[in-house]
């Protein structure tokens, strides 16, 4: 029985160090493009119901995070179905992996909103471009077991996280192309690459 034991201690060992090594093909452009319509959608509904979210900090929050939900939703189906299809037997090592690269930079956003919303309302202009920012740490993260020009999108997000914290502050900190343009450009420009680097390998 000991012997048992730690052979299947191996092979898990063994499963974990194949998927570490494994390229993630999980991420499929098509839900990656509809998250970029999301926020799209997102934008005209803010204008729609909280013209001032200024004023309305629970409803802007409660729209764009909604929003996010639901894009980890659609990200997540297409991930697991096309791991299963993909990765075969590495698909639930390979998902767990991706989650564990992600899982930090979500917690610390999340844990960041609350604490800010908490004790410094005052300074909840700056959340667009924390997420942003938050977002390309996560990504920077996943970039290892990602196709090599993902590391773009990454960059992107920084950037633009980064503009938003020294541009836009005030009534301009909550317009809705603070959030649609970063994040509907960066999810088009993430599909894109998975697209193209998908057909590289399919032709080779």
């Amino acid at each position: 029985m000991p012997d048992l034991n730690r052979a299947l201690i191996d092979i898990a060992a063994i499963r974990s160090q194949l998927a570490r090594g494994t390229e993630f093909r999980g991420f499929g452009p098509a839900s990656l493009a509809s998250t970029a319509l999301l926020a799209a959608v997102a934008a005209v509904l803010q204008v729609a119901l909280v013209p001032a979210p200024e004023e309305n900090l629970l409803g802007y929050l409660a729209l764009w995070v909604a929003t996010a939900g639901l894009a980890a939703i659609l990200v997540g189906i297409e991930a697991v179905t096309r791991s299963r299809r993909i990765h075969s037997g590495l698909a639930d090592d390979m998902i767990l992996q991706a989650v564990e690269q992600f899982l930090p930079a979500a917690s610390a956003g999340v844990l960041l909103t609350l604490v800010l919303l908490r004790y410094a309302p005052e300074t909840a202009w700056m959340l667009p471009g924390i997420w942003q920012i938050i977002l390309s740490l996560g990504m920077f993260a996943s970039c290892r077991s990602l196709p090599r020009p993902m590391i773009a999108v990454a960059g992107w997000y920084m950037a633009t996280g980064l503009a938003s914290l020294a541009m836009a502050q005030g009534h301009y900190a909550f317009s809705p192309l603070a959030m649609a343009v970063p994040f509907g450009l960066g999810q088009l420009l993430a599909a894109i690459i998975l697209q193209w680097t998908g057909g590289q390998d399919e032709q080779g």
